[in-house]
């Protein structure tokens, strides 16, 4: 795919917002754990949260394409994309299977950053990635849902209003499919939390805002169901396809990150009276870092087509999602290995960036399921699980 001036003008602007967040303001927040609330603030006022809600809600209307390079170049800025690209993906549930009146009640308050919807709670720790088996419960009881159960790592809840809840409505064993008979929520997080609803944080590795959910009889509206009951599965199947693409872009930003600081670094280091850069033993981990990512990239912009197209994705999502993390994460290697002991220390960042993305191997699908995905669903071999 070529990019067009459109796709520039986006990339501009992002990193002119992005400029005045340089690695200072990121490294400290990562000192304390903190949440970005800056940053947040300014990238919703500035519109790019709202790049794919339609105009008619207030939003900018554009594609998956678009949304992609936003999140990328928060990354290759230096940034931590993870803080924001929840309001981009969670919303596209709501988007294509809420009802009119969901959407006119929630997307122009979403578009203008009067409301935020950062989290989605689907994972649960006794099934992780097998979601057919999730244990939560939606009892129909009355004028209303009532909801039993627990969910793990589930992001910005602290930094939520809203949040995309997947939970059974039919017990396994009275629907034909094990994907059938589970329904998705839109919860109000203001009125749940202390109400039904137990908030647990996970202390973690990177700066990541991440819980667990304890759900003690919450009881929720019936206009809180997204789409019509049973469906939620596949509903959150086509979210998870932007998510994946959404995902790779950060990594190719993160991968970008990487090999631009390290050939300045390599080029500027001077050991044995000569640049390190000279040293093919630097160069070559650099170079073929450079073409995984340039690789990773051409599968993004496939998927991203196939998206925009309104085609299935699947496929495309899931490689350029491995793609992508695989080779940021060499990235990385080859990036901390070229800065040797100083790429240990905090004032450089790499240490930082290193820990974030390689979170990306394992979430939000770890990079054996999507090898059983691609082995399974497109080179027809029998299913292993």
């Amino acid at each position: 795919m070529l990019e067009h001036e459109g796709i520039q003008a986006i990339r501009d602007g992002v990193r002119n917002l992005c400029a005045q967040y340089d690695s200072a303001y990121w490294r400290e927040l990562d000192a304390r754990k903190a949440f970005p609330e800056a940053f947040v603030a300014a990238m919703t006022n500035a519109g790019w949260l709202a790049a794919m809600i339609p105009e008619a809600y207030g939003g900018s209307g554009l594609g998956l394409t678009e949304a992609s390079v936003i999140l990328e170049e928060v990354n290759r800025c230096g940034g931590n994309s993870g803080t924001v690209h929840g309001q981009m993906y969670n919303m596209f549930t709501l988007l294509r299977h809420g009802s009119e009146e969901q959407k006119a009640r929630y997307l122009p308050r979403l578009a203008s950053g009067e409301l935020r919807l950062q989290s989605m709670g689907v994972t649960e720790p006794t099934t992780g990635t097998d979601t057919t088996q999730l244990k939560t419960t939606a009892v129909r009881q009355g004028d209303r849902y009532v909801v039993n159960g627990q969910k793990v790592w589930i992001s910005r809840i602290q930094h939520s209003d809203l949040m995309i809840l997947l939970a059974r409505t039919t017990p396994r064993d009275q629907v034909a499919k094990k994907s059938e008979g589970m329904s998705i929520f839109l919860v109000d997080l203001r009125k749940a939390i202390g109400h039904g609803l137990t908030v647990r944080p996970i202390a973690n590795m990177v700066n990541h805002e991440t819980n667990e959910l304890f759900f003690d009889n919450l009881e929720l509206p019936l206009d809180c169901l997204i789409g019509e009951e049973g469906q939620g599965f596949k509903y959150i199947l086509a979210g998870l396809n932007a998510e994946r693409t959404l995902i790779a872009a950060e990594c190719i930003g993160d991968g970008r990150w990487f090999i631009e600081r390290a050939c300045r670094y390599a080029c500027d280091r001077v050991v044995f009276d000569r640049p390190i850069g000279k040293n093919q033993g630097v160069q070559f981990p650099l170079a073929e870092a450079h073409i995984e990512i340039e690789a990773a990239d051409l599968m993004r912009w496939r998927a991203c087509e196939l998206y925009d197209r309104g085609e299935d994705a699947g496929t495309s999502a899931n490689m350029a999602k491995y793609l992508a993390a695989k080779a940021s994460w060499e990235a990385a290697n080859a990036c901390l290995q070229t800065y040797g002991g100083f790429g240990f220390a905090n004032e450089y960042d790499i240490e930082r960036k290193f820990r974030e993305t390689r979170l990306y191997q394992v979430a939000p699908i770890s990079t054996n399921l999507i090898l059983s995905y691609v082995a399974e669903r497109t080179l027809g071999l029998p299913r292993s699980f």
